[in-house]
C-alpha cells in the first residue's frame, strides 16, 4: 500500500484557503514525467526569446561601449535571482496546474486584476514594434509609423490565426533564439577583435559598479537582464500550456478562426503527496529546473556576453553614443567598416526580427495574464481563448492608434515602465513565499536555500523600486 505523509490536513486540498470565488482544487494524479528534459524543452526558449530585446541588444551593450566588461558580472546575479523567482513560479503551477496569479487570488480576490493592469500599463506603449521599424528602416528605408502598424497588425492576425497558440509562439521564439545565436556565433569569429577576447577575464577581475551611469539605471540593468515584470509571471501560462505537471490537465488556448476555442478551467487540481506521487514529482521539479537553467539563464547570459563583446570590440569609448535604437545604426555602421557590409546588414537584420518576436511575445503574455485573471476571478463562463484573443486586438489597434497619431512617446509612459516591472517583482517575491509555504503540502513546498534567495529577491525589487521612483519623481517634476 503506497504510504500517505501526514501534513497539517488529511488531503491536500485542505490546505488552500476558503473562498468565495474560487473553490478548492480537484484531486487528480500527478502525470507521469517525461523520459528526457527535450521533450519538455520550449517555456525556457520563450522566456529567452521575449526577452532577449532592448536589454541585450541595447542595454548591456551601450554599458560595455561606455566602461568596458565591468558590469557584465550584474546580468549573471539578475539571471540568477530570476531562475530562482521563476521556478517558484513554477512550483505552483507544476503542482496545481494553476497560475500563481489565481494561487495570489485565493488570498485576496484582485491581486490578479492588479498585476494585469500593472502589466497592460507597462506594455502599453508598443516600443517594440516600432523599434523593430525602426531597424527595418536601417535596412531598406521606409515610414516608421506604417511600418509599425505592418507588424502590429501581423501580429494580431498571428496570434489569431495558429492553431494552437503557444506552438505558433515557441516555434517564432525558437526561431528567434537559433537567429540570435547564429549572429553571436559569426560575430565571435569575424567580428570581436582578439583585444577584446583577452579582456574576457576583467569580467570577473575589475568588477566593479560605474555609479556614473546612475545607480536606477544600473541596478535596472541587473535586476531585469532576461525578463522583468509580467514576464515573469507568464511563466505559470507557458508551462501550462506546455503540460508540465498538473498543467496537462488543463487545456490549450486555441484560435477561433482554426482551431477549437476550450474553455480552460477556472481553477487547478492538486495532488495527495503519496510516495509514487513524490517520485514523479521529484522528477517533474528535475526536468523543469534543467529546462528553465538550460535555456533561457544560458541563451540570455550568453547573448548579453557577446553582444557586450561585440559593442566592446567596435564603439567601446566612442563619444556621444544613444542609449535608445540609435545605439544599434551607430553599431551596425561601425560594423560594415571594420568586418563588413554583409555583417553590418546580418546584424541589423537579426536585430529587427528580434525586436519583432519581442513584441510579439510581449502582446501574448499581457493576453495571457489579463485574460486568466479576468477568466479566473470575475468572468467564469467565458472561453479563456475569447478573452485572449479580444485583449490581443485591444494591444494592437490601441499600437496602431499611438503610432498613427504621431506621438512622441509621453513621458508618463516612461515613468510608469521604468517603475512598474521592479514593483510587480517586489510584491510577488513576497506572494511566492507565502503561497508555496501555505498552500503546497509539506513535502513540495519552498523551504531552505530558496527561501534565501526569494528573501533576496523581495530586498532587490524594493530597492531597485524605491531608487527608480526617486530618480524618474525629480526628473518628471524637476
Amino acid at each position: 500500500m503506497t504510504r500517505q505523509h501526514n501534513d497539517v490536513t488529511t488531503s491536500a486540498t485542505g490546505r488552500f484557503p476558503v473562498s468565495r470565488h474560487l473553490p478548492a482544487p480537484e484531486l487528480r494524479p500527478l502525470p507521469e514525467p517525461p523520459a528526457s528534459t527535450w521533450r519538455i524543452i520550449g517555456p525556457g526558449v520563450i522566456a529567452a526569446g521575449v526577452g532577449l530585446a532592448s536589454g541585450e541588444f541595447i542595454l548591456f551593450p551601450y554599458i560595455a561601449s561606455q566602461v568596458g566588461l565591468v558590469f557584465v558580472w550584474a546580468a549573471l546575479i539578475g539571471l540568477a535571482t530570476q531562475f530562482f523567482l521563476n521556478m517558484e513560479i513554477e512550483r505552483y503551477t507544476l503542482a496545481t496546474g494553476e497560475t500563481a496569479l489565481t494561487g495570489f487570488s485565493r488570498y485576496w480576490r484582485h491581486w490578479g486584476l492588479v498585476f494585469a493592469v500593472l502589466t497592460m500599463l507597462a506594455n502599453l506603449w508598443p516600443g517594440w514594434a516600432t523599434s523593430s521599424a525602426t531597424m527595418i528602416t536601417y535596412l531598406w528605408g521606409g515610414n516608421v509609423q506604417w511600418i509599425s502598424v505592418g507588424l502590429l497588425l501581423a501580429i494580431g492576425l498571428i496570434l489569431t490565426l495558429a492553431p494552437v497558440v503557444y506552438v505558433a509562439l515557441e516555434r517564432a521564439e525558437m526561431l528567434k533564439v537559433a537567429a540570435v545565436l547564429v549572429l553571436l556565433a559569426v560575430g565571435a569569429v569575424v567580428a570581436i577583435t582578439a583585444e577584446a577576447w583577452a579582456d574576457v577575464p576583467k569580467i570577473v577581475t575589475e568588477a566593479s559598479v560605474p555609479i556614473d551611469l546612475g545607480l536606477a539605471f544600473l541596478m535596472g540593468a541587473l535586476a531585469f537582464a532576461g525578463a522583468g515584470g509580467g514576464q515573469n509571471l507568464v511563466q505559470s501560462n507557458w508551462i501550462r500550456d506546455k503540460g508540465f505537471g498538473m498543467g496537462k490537465y488543463v487545456p490549450r488556448i486555441k484560435s477561433p478562426v482554426t482551431g477549437k476555442p476550450e474553455a480552460a478551467p477556472s481553477t487547478g487540481f492538486i495532488f495527495e503527496p503519496t510516495d509514487e506521487h513524490l517520485r514523479r514529482w521529484r522528477s517533474w521539479w528535475r526536468f523543469a529546473n534543467r529546462e528553465q537553467l538550460y535555456t533561457f539563464v544560458l541563451i540570455t547570459f550568453l547573448s548579453i556576453m557577446f553582444t557586450s563583446l561585440l559593442a566592446y570590440s567596435t564603439v567601446y569609448g566612442r563619444p556621444g553614443l544613444p542609449n535608445n535604437i540609435g545605439f544599434l545604426k551607430i553599431e551596425g555602421e561601425v560594423l560594415k567598416e571594420t568586418v563588413g557590409a554583409w555583417f553590418g546588414t546580418l546584424f541589423w537584420v537579426v536585430g529587427a526580427f528580434a525586436l519583432f518576436a519581442a513584441a510579439l511575445g510581449i502582446v501574448d503574455y499581457s493576453s495571457r495574464l489579463t485574460a486568466d485573471v479576468i477568466k479566473t476571478a470575475y468572468a467564469k463562463h467565458v472561453k479563456e481563448s475569447t478573452l485572449y484573443f479580444a485583449v490581443v486586438w485591444v494591444l494592437v489597434l490601441a499600437g496602431c492608434v499611438i503610432v498613427l497619431a504621431g506621438f512622441a512617446q509621453p513621458l508618463i509612459l516612461l515613468v510608469i515602465s521604468a517603475c512598474v516591472g521592479g514593483l510587480m517583482m517586489f510584491i510577488y517575491s513576497g506572494l511566492l513565499i507565502v503561497l508555496n509555504r501555505r498552500v503546497l503540502p509539506k513535502p513540495i513546498r519552498i523551504r531552505g536555500g530558496r527561501m534565501a534567495v526569494l528573501g533576496w529577491s523581495v530586498a532587490l525589487f524594493g530597492v531597485l523600486s524605491v531608487l527608480t521612483i526617486i530618480e524618474q519623481a525629480g526628473k518628471l517634476f524637476g
